[in-house]
């Protein structure tokens, strides 16, 4: 009688542990990581509140920084440049207070999520 219920134990966890198969993980759907900051809502109006008068299309010689095209090619000079602090050569905005740190933690994270 031992024997039966010995076999019955061997063949009840055989057919537990069959079901327990790595290859048959759950399959779950990714969904796409909505970005944090866009052109459009977050980085265009910071762009024209801190960087204008100067780096506006048609306002004197600098780089103008009001289209995506020219802050994408630039992205890394502006986010060193920003960093920077005041009365360090090349510290952008030139004569004006230093960014938060909230305003070039949004650009950097832009830059990080592809620049959408």
């Amino acid at each position: 009688m031992k024997r039966v219920f010995v076999s019955a134990g061997i063949v009840s966890l055989v057919a537990f542990f069959s079901y327990c198969n790595s290859t048959k993980k759950a399959t779950v759907e990714k969904q796409p990581k909505k970005a944090s900051f866009n052109w459009t809502a977050n980085i265009k109006p910071l762009m024209v509140e801190k960087c204008s008068p100067c780096h506006v299309e048609g306002k004197g010689n600098k780089l103008p920084l009001d289209n995506m095209d020219n802050v994408k090619t630039h992205v890394d000079d502006i986010i060193r440049r920003i960093e920077m602090h005041p009365g360090d050569r090349g510290y952008m905005p030139f004569k004006n207070p230093r960014l938060s740190d909230t305003a070039i933690n949004m650009i950097k994270t832009w830059k990080a999520e592809g620049l959408l």
